[in-house]
């Protein structure tokens, strides 16, 4: 379907983060990418207690580009378990939610 849906991953430095964004727009399997500036993440991993800087990424797609976003963040991520949520995005303007589909796809 073409649901809008907002994806959160996070890179661990500029270049990976930018190439993401990129490439998920030249793809056309994003209408925008938004690469947020470093932020320190706090986390539990194997047992321990974590700190790393990283970027946040927000991808602006649809529902049936899921697996595609999904397959490319793992095929340019360095992370063993690279953070990648799906948030549904009810609500909101109808002609920037029209962009959006306009943008993907074919």
């Amino acid at each position: 379907t073409d649901d809008i849906l907002l994806i959160f991953t996070t890179f661990p430095d500029d270049d990976r983060a930018e190439a993401l964004a990129r490439t998920l727009l030249e793809e056309r399997l994003a209408a925008c990418v938004n690469v947020h500036g470093p932020m320190a993440s706090h986390y539990r991993w194997k047992g321990a207690v974590e700190r790393d800087v990283e970027r946040q990424i927000v991808i602006k797609t649809t529902r049936r580009l899921v697996a595609a976003v999904e397959a490319r963040v793992h095929a340019v991520h360095g992370y063993e378990l690279p953070e990648f949520l799906v948030v549904t995005a009810d609500g909101g303007s109808d002609a920037y939610r029209g962009w959006i589909r306009e943008q993907v796809g074919p």
